[in-house]
């Protein structure tokens, strides 16, 4: 599978800060549209209860009524999966507070996370109007907030910008910035029904491993090592067995930090150990995956107090599945 992933795209969607600072996270490219209306019918979150806040939001920016399926993805807990169905009018928001996920008529969701669980949301467009926009925003006790756009989870209508192959983004301590969540998101789309499912909890088969790299502003490289992206823990029952099967690396995990000069907001791995670069760039290098066809990150950056920021990436491989039945076809 070497080289499986064969595209590549690094974006940003909206990046925000709670107070001015120089401190920035990831790599701004041109976009036609930072919601992607049109691209996708599904748009993928970050949430964190550990601690924290989590606040998911959807719009149907369309005139239609459409119903979308919402599937919540606990790392904490195995990687367990809630789910439920939703109905929204035309041109209809809603926020689900994730310690009290209500649906859009604010009805009890049926999903009660426990405290702790953290993870990632899709929500699809069962009917595949595409439509769909959001956010989030996760607030830290200690004072800081992460905020930025939902991701729209591939495209099949041109056109990405800048393929590369690999990802980068660049950070920086500016603003007292000292602690940093790198999240990645390593899924595949199937069947479910008319439309597709997004299927992830099983580590073994969804994963991708990635060489790490550290540049300093001289852009001169500092190697790291090897690391795998996956919906897991150290704690996962799975997680020897995938380290085992992907035969790539020595750590697995959903979230890292940076690297000692920037180390991890909830104490976890880094991409990055031994390394002190406290202004570069990160690239992120495909080695290998399983059975995935989108890779999403989040790159989050906060001064343990009053400020965080948030950017977004995304990547997707064509190559993926055994027909095209794995590609949601175009709209219309």
């Amino acid at each position: 599978m070497l080289n499986k992933l064969t595209k590549f795209t690094a974006l940003l969607l909206i990046f925000l800060f709670l107070s001015t600072t120089a401190s920035f996270a990831g790599k701004g490219l041109e976009i036609p549209e930072t919601d992607g209306i049109g691209n996708s019918p599904v748009l993928f979150y970050f949430f964190d209860l550990r601690e924290r806040e989590s606040y998911i939001q959807l719009t149907n920016a369309g005139s239609n009524a459409t119903t979308v399926h919402v599937q919540i993805w606990d790392v904490s807990n195995n990687c367990n999966e809630n789910n439920f169905f939703d109905a929204y009018t035309g041109n209809d928001t809603h926020v689900y507070n994730m310690r009290d996920i209500q649906t859009n008529d604010t009805n009890p969701s049926g999903v009660v996370l426990p405290d702790g669980a953290y993870g990632f949301v899709s929500i699809l467009d069962v009917d595949n109007f595409r439509h769909l926009i959001g956010n989030f925003r996760i607030n830290d006790t200690s004072g800081y907030e992460y905020r930025t756009n939902a991701v729209n989870g591939f495209s099949d209508e041109c056109c990405w910008t800048n393929i590369s192959p690999n990802i980068t983004f660049n950070y920086n301590i500016e603003g007292n910035i000292e602690l940093s969540d790198v999240v990645g998101i390593s899924f595949f789309t199937d069947d479910f029904g008319p439309q597709l499912e997004i299927l992830a909890a099983d580590i073994i088969d969804h994963w991708a491993s990635f060489d790490v790299d550290i540049y300093d502003l001289n852009e001169v490289p500092f190697s790291c090592r090897n690391v795998i992206f996956a919906c897991t823990d150290q704690d996962n029952p799975l997680y020897e067995e995938l380290l085992e099967v992907s035969g790539e690396a020595s750590v697995a995990s959903f979230e890292y930090g940076i690297n000692n000069a920037i180390p991890h907001s909830r104490g976890g791995e880094l991409l990055c150990p031994g390394n002190n670069i406290s202004n570069g760039f990160v690239t992120l290098n495909i080695i290998n995956s399983g059975q995935i066809d989108n890779f999403i990150g989040f790159i989050g950056l906060n001064s343990g107090n009053g400020r965080g920021s948030m950017d977004s990436f995304w990547y997707n491989n064509d190559d993926a599945g055994d027909d095209d039945d794995d590609i949601m076809p175009p709209p219309g």
